[in-house]
């Protein structure tokens, strides 16, 4: 293991504050790393593993493909990519998808999409509003749009074109809409900002605003989509109708893809030459992605998240009374956060990782936990049982 890790060191960028283990294989729920150490994995390559590790039917699929076709690219027609598109444009509000490779690049084709049609139907209008500690990717666009300092410090001067505003404030949207406004960006929920919940009728209050100031509602669903929150997206749950919406993550179950997702009218103000990917729509990636979805929508996995997510939150906010130290919990479905008293998260992480839980200090005094969709109930119980036993720990002074 060591060796793996000083290799690592040696000659990887050092961009990434990796945990100190190797992870060989995993199953379902479980990971062991290298020295044959199993672990409950309740951060699922950050809420990537929607089925779990190396799910069968993700696996067949990939292997299937790889023998026939693995990369096209997008000067033609290939089935997978359409049967992928039809299954999500079945299963959602939006009519046309646009294949690109991670969550950031799907949230780079929604500001392209968004500065095309301003520029077509809004005279020119571009400026994006997003929020104060939202989340929305590393590259330069997706940066922007990001409502973090910290991230975006080293790196200006930043995209032009983005305003950012309080978060779960729609008074704010309204004074900082102006005629150069040309859409709102948000997550359902903030995922990467501390799985922070917005106020009922939050999203459907900005949604009434873009229709009364004729803007785009482009939602970031990377994190809450695929039926995590449990419905299938989980703008569902809020009773509006995005013009944009931006997925990636767990669509493939663990094979890199990503999509955005928007209305016929809006769809077609992107023409050809406006943008492309020549990885985007793989065969590969989107038979992976059907496989998944498939999975997911034939299984009823969401209302699974749902029930499991119940449990989930139930045993978390039963540490409030027994486990000092833990101040409450948010989220919604299988994306929860347990915040803590004090700025102890990392040292949580790491009392649990070594009692066989890997779960993720998303803030200094907050974990995160994002299992699978398939987790059992014995798993939630097992996990939350090591949680507590590891925050006790930390808080008593014993690590």
């Amino acid at each position: 293991m060591q060796s793996i890790i000083d290799d690592d060191q040696r000659y990887l960028f050092q961009n990434y504050g990796r945990q100190p283990i190797v992870i060989e294989r995993g199953e379902g729920t479980r990971c062991w790393d290298t020295g044959g150490n199993e672990y409950l994995d309740f951060v699922g390559g950050l809420a990537v593993n929607v089925l779990g590790h190396a799910p069968k039917v993700v696996a067949d699929a990939v292997a299937e493909q790889s023998r026939t076709l693995i990369h096209m690219s997008n000067l033609y027609y290939t089935k997978p990519m359409v049967e992928l598109a039809k299954l999500l444009v079945e299963n959602s509000t939006l009519d046309r998808v646009l294949f690109v490779n991670s969550g950031a690049e799907a949230i780079e084709g929604a500001i392209k999409l968004a500065r095309r049609w301003g520029h077509d139907e809004r005279d020119g209008a571009y400026e994006i509003i997003a929020a104060h500690d939202g989340f929305h990717g590393r590259t330069m666009g997706s940066l922007a749009a990001t409502g973090n300092e910290r991230y975006q410090e080293p790196f200006q001067p930043m995209v032009p074109g983005f305003t950012h505003v309080q978060w779960d404030d729609v008074e704010a949207i309204k004074s900082a809409t102006t005629d150069k406004t040309v859409a709102v960006l948000l997550e359902p929920i903030q995922g990467e900002g501390g799985v922070n919940m917005p106020s009922e009728g939050y999203l459907a209050a900005v949604e009434a605003w873009c229709r009364e100031k004729n803007l785009l509602l482009i939602l970031d669903e990377i994190q809450t989509g695929n039926g995590r929150t449990g419905t299938l997206f989980a703008y569902e749950q809020e009773g509006v109708s995005p013009d944009i919406v931006c997925i990636a993550k767990g669509l493939a179950g663990g094979v890199p893809i990503g999509a955005v997702l928007a209305s016929d009218a809006l769809a077609r103000h992107m023409i050809p030459g406006d943008h492309g990917t020549t990885f985007g729509a793989n065969p590969l990636a989107c038979a992976a992605g059907i496989a998944t979805m498939r999975h997911i929508i034939d299984n009823n996995l969401p209302a699974t998240a749902a029930e499991r997510g119940n449990q989930l939150a139930a045993r978390l906010n039963a540490m409030e009374d027994s486990v000092p130290g833990v101040t409450g919990v948010r989220g919604r479905g299988l994306l929860v956060a347990l915040g803590l008293s004090s700025d102890v998260a990392p040292q949580v992480v790491a009392a649990c990782r070594e009692r066989g839980l890997l779960v993720n200090n998303v803030r200094p005094n907050a974990v995160r936990l994002m299992p699978p969709l398939t987790v059992s109930e014995q798993e939630i119980d097992r996990a939350c049982d090591i949680l507590a036993e590891a925050i006790t720990a930390v808080t008593e002074g014993g690590g």
